[in-house]
């Protein structure tokens, strides 16, 4: 592990990688560089969203796509959210590959109905006649102060919805194989990115053919009085966290889920087993999150393996706030410390 590097890529034999060739990329970079592979791989791919034409993304995710695959295969819509979920739910049952890009996750209420009713039922409600092979791209997360609507994690509310596989990588080598994987999945992925790891998060990625399968979490540190348990952003705040609890004699393993659905509720058992202690970290407010299903998961799986009672660190229930305030907001890396370290000390 790098800190100045941010975080990188941990071993994972599971991933398909055709050549061990690698170059550094941030996790921007290493989206763009997927976008561009996958639909020179295969030209059903059809990039649609607000902006990601002639602009090149808000964040440049899109930039020079346009100018290599031309209008008709990268589309900018008008701002309506709906309107670009629903176009890609007609553009797969024609048999195109639809990546949309919804500007910012919080702005996908304006499309509950289309992804709820029509993207993650297509298959169920078509029996099997008709497949929404669609990825749908999203950043969101806070730490860059944006305005109200733009950093909201909703991945709580979103794993609800039966039908749709939920993919949050948390370094740049992920990035490229888990999207790669989501592109060719024949069923709707939703690929939420997080802002502040798009240009803070670096590390080594193959540049060539990398598919990393869904369900797969991975060891980040080792560790084991502890294991902190997180996903997207939140695990490079548990990477720094395990660093300073190591200074306080304490050793953090750091397990990252990578897809939410599927979750790999045999790597969390396992953890929590040789463990004996969890925190789950999740920048969603604490009511009804993620890191609830998880603490369930390991209350039915490992609960005789528990020495104390299951930690969760997460935002408050209350609105995203202005930025002046996000930082006490937001789970850091004293707050994690703090809460391992009363688990770890609990009798």
């Amino acid at each position: 592990m790098s800190d100045s590097a941010g975080i990188t890529e941990s071993t994972d034999t599971a991933a398909s990688t055709e050549t061990a060739e690698s170059t550094e990329m941030n996790m921007l970079t290493a989206i763009n560089h997927t976008l561009h592979r996958e639909m020179a791989r295969d030209d059903r791919v059809i990039v649609l969203g607000e902006d990601v034409g002639a602009n090149g993304g808000v964040f440049r995710a899109t930039e020079g796509l346009y100018d290599e695959f031309g209008a008709t295969r990268v589309v900018d819509t008008p701002l309506a959210e709906g309107v670009i979920l629903g176009a890609s739910v007609g553009l797969a049952a024609s048999g195109l590959v639809p990546v949309p890009e919804i500007q910012f996750l919080g702005f996908v209420y304006q499309a509950f109905h289309q992804l709820a009713g029509q993207v993650a039922r297509m298959r169920y409600r078509t029996r099997g006649r008709f497949h929404a092979g669609i990825t749908i791209r999203a950043p969101f997360g806070g730490g860059i102060r944006t305005p109200e609507l733009h950093s909201d994690a909703l991945e709580g509310q979103l794993c609800n919805i039966p039908g749709l596989k939920v993919v949050m990588p948390a370094s740049a080598a992920d990035a490229k194989g888990l999207l790669a994987t989501a592109i060719r999945d024949p069923d709707p992925v939703l690929f939420l990115e997080p802002l502040r790891g798009y240009r803070l998060i670096k590390g080594q990625v193959p540049t060539g053919e990398h598919l990393v399968p869904f369900g797969r979490a991975a060891t980040v540190t080792e560790g084991d009085d502890v294991v902190l348990v997180a996903w997207s952003y939140m695990v490079e705040v548990c990477r720094r966290a395990a660093g300073k609890l190591s200074d306080l004699g304490i050793s953090a393993r750091v397990l990252d889920l990578r897809t939410l659905v599927p979750l790999d509720t045999e790597a969390i058992t396992s953890a929590v087993e040789e463990c004996g202690r969890a925190v789950v970290v999740q920048e969603a407010p604490r009511t009804g999150g993620f890191a609830s299903d998880v603490v369930a998961e390991i209350n039915d799986r490992a609960l005789w393996s528990l020495e104390a009672p299951v930690a969760r660190v997460s935002a408050y229930d209350n609105p995203y706030p202005v930025g002046l305030l996000e930082d006490d907001y937001l789970p850091d890396v004293d707050k994690v410390v703090e809460a391992a370290r009363r688990t770890v000390e609990a009798s």
